[in-house]
């Protein structure tokens, strides 16, 4: 079972979707598998973080924004604003994939892992994350 969802996202950071993805595998009925997902975009991607502290996610927003900030005279694709090229180079250094081992028809995360766009750009929108359930 393969489903395309919208993951709306107020900016940049780290904006969790663990339950939108939980509703594709119970819809998929499937006991024991695999769930993989893929996002469709090049300047945003994919985690599996901590849920419980939201001061790790803000450590980690910070963390990369410090290690690819934006206006770097080096860079050249800038047509659509400081925040564009940067946003690539955070989408290579990260997973644009990534799988969870379905259970007992429920995802495999531990305790405080949650799933996680993470979007590099700082503009509002809906991002697109394909999902696919395999027995």
């Amino acid at each position: 079972m393969n489903e395309a969802i919208a993951v709306s996202v107020p900016g940049q950071g780290l904006h969790e979707f663990t339950a939108q993805v939980e509703e594709v595998v119970r819809k998929s009925d499937t006991v024991d598998g695999l769930c993989t997902l893929f996002i469709q975009h090049t300047s945003a991607s994919l985690t599996i973080q901590e849920n419980a502290d939201p001061s790790a996610r803000h450590d980690l927003e910070t963390w990369l924004n410090r290690l690819v900030p934006e206006n770097d005279p080096h860079f050249t694709h800038t047509l659509e604003g400081p925040d564009d090229m940067p946003s690539h180079i955070k989408a290579a250094l990260t997973a644009t994939s990534l799988s969870v081992p379905i259970m007992n028809g429920r995802l495999a995360l531990g305790t405080w892992q949650g799933i996680y766009l993470w979007e590099h750009r700082r503009h509002r929108g809906t991002r697109r994350v394909v999902v696919s359930v395999l027995s």
